[in-house]
């Protein structure tokens, strides 16, 4: 049975066949279509992450702080939240495949904005279109899947898509902060804004037109939110991701002040849990053909174990480095095993529910890095960790009572 003839969004409501999108592909997976996404996630992550690498130079360049510069990442998270929650129903009468494609030429106009600001002013505009665009590109992933390939493929096609945010996050900080010193910052927001062009135009050449809704209102995420499971998803999504992000924001210290880890081994460490991380997001495509539910549950409760044991072991830096790699790989599948529960739960509605895990995660990393610092600054990073051990294991009764087996199930 297929999710376009019949969708279980609980465990005894069906929707209706029109609900579906019409124009998705049954037979023909277009794997084109899928790699060009891939390239534009990479893009987009890219240029999100660089202002971290870059800050000193852009800073000093400009004439501010590095706090003021700051900015340039917090009004881009920001702007990215609000355009989740309304970019389906700003844009419900427009073609998807232009919407995406807007959503790349966002990206390159706002890296040539940053690369030739004079003032602070200008960056904060240009980061306000990579907001934008991030929060719709994310939006949209999730539905956009679903019509690019056969409904049995979209968790492989997913994991495709979410591969992009790891190989940014492994290379994105190194490489922004290596040639902003060889060539200055500026022309590395160029380099991104190149990459951009090359996503804009294999989107360009692979997507196909893809009809909207057009039936998508403000008030479609209300009733989203309120359909039997959906709000128990969304607050599992928003444990494990605070879980995460509290346990990431303060790894740094906790290896530094706790392991005893020097510049060269921290660098290790990360680059390790980076590679772990994208080979994590390759693994998942094959846990979520076999089980949607067990790969929720096993992601948060793997992350916990590991949680413990580094505050046990703790002052030991090698055992250290495999466990925050084991991390990694575990939290790699987050993302994508969170898209393919909107593609089977809310098939009808793609879009609003993956509006809400967008602004779901964003809430999560602005909740786990402020509640973490409360707590790092009472009881030090072991604190943090346990505190996150404790929002995971909440998650996984959570995912126990708002996952219902039959949702999770691949349709066949």
């Amino acid at each position: 049975m297929n999710t376009r003839d019949t969708c279980i969004t609980t465990g005894d409501t069906v929707s209706a066949t029109h609900d579906a999108p019409a124009d998705k592909p049954s037979d023909k997976p277009a794997w084109g279509a899928v790699f060009s996404m891939t390239l534009g996630v990479f893009a987009l992550v890219t240029a999100e992450f660089l202002p971290a690498s870059l800050l000193t130079p852009m800073a000093s360049s400009l004439g501010v702080t590095e706090g003021v510069a700051g900015q340039a990442v917090t009004v881009t998270a920001a702007v990215a939240l609000v355009t989740s929650l309304v970019i389906a129903a700003a844009t419900r009468s427009i073609d998807r495949r232009r919407v995406l494609l807007a959503f790349s030429v966002l990206l390159i106009a706002s890296n040539f904005l940053v690369a030739f600001a004079s003032n602070l002013p200008a960056i904060l505009i240009g980061r306000v279109l990579l907001g934008v665009a991030l929060g719709g590109f994310w939006t949209m992933s999730a539905a956009t899947a679903m019509r690019l390939v056969p409904e049995a493929m979209v968790p492989r096609a997913l994991s495709i898509i979410f591969s992009g945010v790891s190989v940014a996050t492994i290379a994105a900080a190194p490489l922004g902060s290596y040639f902003g010193n060889l060539i200055g910052w500026r022309n590395v927001f160029l380099i991104a804004a190149a990459l951009g062009v090359l996503a804009l135009v294999w989107q360009a050449a692979t997507l196909p037109k893809m009809a909207p809704n057009g039936l998508t209102r403000l008030r479609t995420l209300i009733d989203v939110l309120m359909r039997p499971t959906v709000g128990l998803g969304i607050l599992g999504t928003i444990l494990v991701f605070t879980g995460h992000f509290a346990f990431f924001t303060y790894l740094r210290p906790f290896l530094e002040g706790v392991a005893g880890v020097g510049v060269n081994g921290l660098s290790a460490i990360l680059l390790g849990y980076g590679v772990a991380n994208f080979v994590g997001t390759s693994l998942a495509a094959r846990m979520l053909e076999r089980s949607l539910r067990l790969t929720l549950i096993v992601m948060p409760t793997a992350m916990a174990a590991i949680g413990v044991a580094l505050v046990v072991l703790g002052r030991a830096p090698i055992a250290d480095a495999v466990l925050i790699a084991l991390w990694g790989m575990a939290f790699g599948g987050v993302p994508v095993a969170w898209s393919t529960w909107v593609t089977r739960t809310v098939p009808d509605e793609a879009e609003s529910a993956g509006g809400l895990i967008v602004a779901a995660v964003q809430l999560a990393i602005a909740t786990g890095a402020a509640v973490g610092g409360v707590v790092f600054d009472a009881s030090g990073a072991k604190g943090v960790f346990m505190g996150a051990v404790a929002a995971l294991i909440v998650a996984v009764f959570t995912i126990l009572s708002g996952v219902p087996a039959r949702v999770a199930a691949v349709a066949r």
